[in-house]
């Protein structure tokens, strides 16, 4: 009995093992690839790395940092946003620098209104009291000068009817009055003449200075606002109220070093792309006028035909792809760009790695 259930668990077991090996032997269904590696298009054709930027004459992108360090305020703008030249982007904190304005500006019209001062003399109504006090002293000389005419000719007369000493006090009178009379004289003149010319260049230069220190704080408040230097479409805002920004840019999070505050492009409806070229394959390089290329866009089927813009002529040091020059690496690049209409079905982006073949025409 023992031996037949032996033999029947032999034969199960054997069948169960015929059938797996069966099934392992089995032909397995490959899946189609999601999309198709980009492949050379020509014989012979350079490949270079790539990565899509705005569409400018020189340069990659708009880099934008303020002038002056603050706390921001206010933000006008949205990523993907279309702006005009001089459009505001962005305003920092700036009640200091407007109070220093405002107290400027006060100091140049206070420096104004002196100058027209002295430029208006003389002051009707204060020629007028100078030319008083000339009649005045002139109507005291008068009476004294009658005053001693009467003692000298009493003292001519009989010298015992006037004492020498009143004489003599009458006399010194009007001398005294004399002299007064001539001191309001020429303040009179003097007065009349108007301000010293010296004085007039003086307050001159002084209310220039105050002015101009004035211009150039507001100058400096205007700059409290950043403004879009071209036309262009916003591609990244680094900055939220409340952040403090300098001249440098913004602490980045995530990066752990400084960014710019904002970063603008051309109009999307063209680009361009920057390819990378090894320096080993620099020699393969055709004319620029022979040149045609293609670019792939990765994770896709998709291509692009390319226009060629230009050579940077200068081999630097490869940026790798979190495009932080900070990087160290060996290998050695030449920068050629291209240039594309932007496909309205198609998604892509400045800042994006695609794939670059290049061959001669």
């Amino acid at each position: 009995m023992n031996t037949k259930i032996l033999f029947i668990a032999s034969g199960i077991g054997l069948l169960i093992a015929l059938s797996a090996a069966l099934i392992s032997e089995a032909e397995k269904k490959v899946l189609d690839p999601a999309f198709n590696p980009a492949s050379n298009p020509y014989v012979n054709g350079i490949y270079a790395n790539g990565m899509i930027e705005s569409a400018l004459s020189s340069g990659e992108n708009i880099n934008l940092y303020p002038e002056v360090a603050g706390v921001v305020t206010q933000i006008f703008v949205t990523e993907g946003q279309a702006v005009k030249k001089d459009d505001a982007l962005l305003r920092l904190d700036d009640s200091v620098q407007k109070a220093t304005v405002e107290q400027l500006k006060a100091q140049a019209e206070a420096a104004k209104i002196i100058l027209e001062e002295l430029k208006h003399q003389p002051r009707a109504e204060v020629l007028a009291v100078y030319k008083a006090q000339v009649v005045s002293a002139q109507a005291s000389l008068h009476n004294l000068q009658a005053q001693l005419d009467k003692q000298q000719k009493s003292f001519d007369i009989d010298p015992e009817s006037v004492s020498k000493d009143s004489l003599d006090n009458a006399i010194n009178a009007v001398k005294v009055a004399a002299a007064n009379a001539e001191i309001a004289k020429k303040q009179y003149e003097l007065t009349k003449a108007g301000a010293w010319s010296y004085d007039i260049q003086n307050q001159e230069q002084l209310y220039k200075a105050q002015y101009n220190a004035y211009l150039s704080a507001q100058a400096l408040l205007e700059k409290y606002t950043l403004k879009a230097k071209s036309d262009g479409v916003i591609l990244t805002m680094m900055s939220a109220v409340g952040s403090y920004i300098t001249s440098q840019g913004i602490f980045g999070s995530y990066t752990q070093d400084m960014n710019p505050v904002l970063v603008m492009g051309s109009p999307q409806n063209q680009m361009n792309v920057r390819g990378f070229i090894d320096e080993i394959l620099v020699s393969r390089l055709p004319a620029g006028e022979q040149i045609q290329a293609k670019m792939f866009v990765r994770g896709s089927n998709i291509s692009v035909p390319l226009e060629f813009v230009r050579i940077q002529p200068y081999i630097s040091p490869k940026i790798e792809l979190t495009n932080q020059r900070r990087e160290r690496v060996d290998v050695r690049v030449l920068p050629i760009i291209f240039r594309f209409d932007k496909p309205k079905d198609l998604n892509v982006y400045p800042g994006q790695v695609v794939d670059i073949y290049i061959g001669q025409k």
